[in-house]
């Protein structure tokens, strides 16, 4: 999508949520959801959520209340309908084909991470892994619901009539897949080759992991010294980042090189197809000897972020020891200062402020101490 139709881009939200659903959880989701769009460079012009513990078996949103969305949209001129969920293929078809007389589209949360992620993709090996992520995310869209579905995503499918047609675009993607795989394999094993050569040279690695926003690029920047982009955007950057840190023993007096590495910041209902993707960036983590996790202490929703983390960790494999890392505790006053020692006790739990330097030592100790 070129820069011209993104200014074009006219986004309404709706969102789905069971009935018990808290008010500040809701909110929550919706603000995710609208910095999603704003990061890919839509501008959001209404909100609306139904409450409802069941989604709509054809078209996710309840009948009533799409009359309503579609009546809105038109009245507004927006074009564009994200679902704050992930959408089966029958109810993102039925969707658009409804959506269709008034020009408009409807794609659901992963799309809309997809083509952030692609927007932001710049390496090679983090191109071939969007374009992974897109096929296993179209694929069953493709198989469920024929060449119908296939004539109106993204402008990058051939329109065609009939069964063959459909198979012949099954055989493509497949064999597209098997091509980026084998690709990414290359790339995986010069990952491991760097891994062994650090381990022959006795340099230790210490893996950052965040929920998105939390301030890891801020952190990465300071201690390294090594300019990464932090922007206050979803998914700024995708590829991995590499900076090495010099720790002192304040015992000893010796100091070692250690390197840091960073991944994808993550989010919640981040889909096992794009956990899968991204699985050879994500190895540095796994094999770190060390992980930090950044968390951001001004985060309302704080151990929920916690519980996003440390439950994707634990579906790639990354059983290491972590730190956690609660950053931005400067836009914490002393009250919240005292609850969050009281709920995260845990002597090697590191507060900070990258924003004041003397507080990285603190990290730093945390690193030397751990390893």
């Amino acid at each position: 999508m070129s820069a011209e139709d993104q200014k074009q881009m006219k986004v309404y939200l709706v969102d789905i949520v069971t009935k018990d659903t808290k008010l500040d959880v809701l909110e929550d989701r919706m603000r995710e959801l609208k910095n999603l769009v704003e990061t890919y460079g839509g501008l959001v012009i209404l909100k609306k959520f139904q409450k409802k513990d069941q989604p709509d078996y054809q078209t996710y949103v309840g009948k009533g209340k799409l009359e309503e969305i579609m009546a809105d949209m038109v009245r507004l001129d927006a074009n564009l309908l994200i679902v704050g969920n992930v959408l089966k293929p029958s109810q993102i078809y039925h969707l658009n084909e409804l959506l269709r007389p008034i020009k408009a589209e409807a794609r659901d949360r992963v799309d809309l991470i997809l083509k952030i992620f692609g927007k932001h993709a710049e390496s090679m090996e983090s191109r071939l892994q969007i374009e992974l992520a897109s096929i296993r995310h179209m694929w069953p869209r493709i198989y469920g619901m024929g060449m119908e579905l296939s004539r109106q995503w993204w402008g990058i499918w051939t329109s065609g009539i009939g069964e063959t047609n459909t198979e012949i675009m099954k055989r493509h993607l497949k064999e597209k897949r098997l091509k980026i795989e084998g690709k990414l394999q290359e790339y995986e094993k010069m990952r491991k080759l760097h891994r062994e050569w650090r381990i022959r040279k006795g340099m230790p690695t210490v893996g950052i992991v965040w929920y998105t926003n939390a301030g890891k690029s801020s952190l990465l920047n300071s201690l390294t010294k090594k300019w990464v982009l932090a922007e206050n955007k979803l998914f700024a950057t995708l590829w991995t980042h590499v900076g090495n840190v010099y720790i002192m023993d304040p015992k000893t007096w010796l100091g070692k090189e250690v390197l840091l590495n960073d991944t994808i910041g993550f989010i919640r209902e981040l889909p096992p197809k794009l956990i899968k993707s991204f699985s050879s960036t994500l190895e540095d983590s796994i094999e770190s000897d060390l992980l930090l996790h950044v968390i951001d202490a001004s985060d309302p929703f704080i151990q929920e972020r916690i519980d996003v983390v440390n439950e994707i960790l634990d579906k790639i494999g990354a059983k290491q020891k972590r730190i956690n890392v609660f950053n931005k505790i400067d836009l914490i006053d002393k009250q919240q200062l005292a609850e969050l020692q009281k709920h995260y006790p845990d002597p090697n739990n590191v507060r900070i402020s990258v924003q004041e330097s003397e507080w990285l030592n603190n990290v730093k100790l945390a690193i030397q101490k751990n390893l």
